[in-house]
């Protein structure tokens, strides 16, 4: 016990960042424990070739109740477009739980391919001045819609995040208020996380994985994580109404440029 403390210790710190960062930015408190998760169980004796496996799957858990902490918080501030949460809602759903199904099958690599591309896409978006730019008028709705719904939904399962990193950059292309595009993407996370997790949970792995690990999800990794971020998503949620957010975008990008570079050379190397 006393050779894990330091190991619970950081992920308990990642939780309440990650919480944080997903009700102040709507990036999805995945990108930030992943990451974190990921170094930290060569620790907790998880084979290397699955270490990205457990990470996003205990990752996307911890999220479902970040998730609804922050979206309620969003809602009681009438920042989520429920109409769109109808509009986009099955397909992300069945989205969520396809990506989670083949990033079970799917060698480590491409796993950390897939999360070190989209956060290098992400950190340029954070990085550079593009607030103001718009590709359309309104968000596709009908059979466009729904693709758009479940490619966010199949990425943000695979990569372990809740899904406002890919939703948030959407919404805003297509001309939305930040901050209702923040909170409609944390309803969203309620969306994938949920079935997206349960995929994990169901799913069998090669080799016997450390104990208290269902399918790839540590429940002793959950514990830890997700009581910090549901308490800090709440709070990052209510700041996110009270600041202008564009230096801590750029602050955020540069980590994201930092993670993302890191795990495209663990996956190329």
């Amino acid at each position: 016990m006393q050779e894990l403390l330091p190991l619970i210790a950081i992920l308990a710190a990642s939780g309440v960042l990650a919480g944080f960062a997903a009700g102040l930015l709507g990036v999805g408190g995945g990108i930030v424990t992943v990451p974190v998760l990921e170094y930290s169980l060569r620790f907790a004796g998880v084979p290397e070739e699955y270490r990205m496996h457990v990470a996003v799957a205990t990752s996307l858990a911890a999220i479902i109740p970040t998730s609804i902490s922050s979206a309620r918080t969003h809602h009681s501030r009438g920042a989520v477009d429920w109409q769109l949460a109808r509009s986009w809602g099955l397909a992300m759903i069945l989205g969520a739980a396809t990506g989670s199904v083949l990033a079970s099958h799917a060698p480590q690599a491409v796993l950390a391919l897939v999360f070190g591309s989209v956060a290098l896409l992400i950190a340029a978006k954070m990085l550079l001045p593009l607030d103001h730019l718009r590709v359309a008028e309104d968000v596709p709705r009908g059979a466009g819609g729904a693709l758009l719904g479940a490619l966010i939904g199949g990425i943000s399962a695979i990569m372990g995040i809740g899904g406002g990193t890919l939703t948030v950059p959407t919404l805003n292309l297509c001309g939305f208020p930040i901050h209702r595009a923040v909170g409609t993407a944390a309803f969203f996370g309620i969306f994938i996380s949920i079935p997206g997790t349960i995929g994990y949970l169901l799913a069998r792995p090669a080799v016997e994985l450390p104990w208290a690990t269902v399918g790839f999800v540590s429940l002793v990794g959950l514990a830890v994580i997700a009581p910090g971020s549901m308490l800090t998503a709440t709070l990052g949620a209510r700041v996110a109404h009270r600041l202008e957010r564009r230096r801590l975008s750029q602050a955020f990008g540069l980590f994201l440029l930092v993670v993302g570079s890191r795990m495209l050379y663990r996956a190329l190397a």
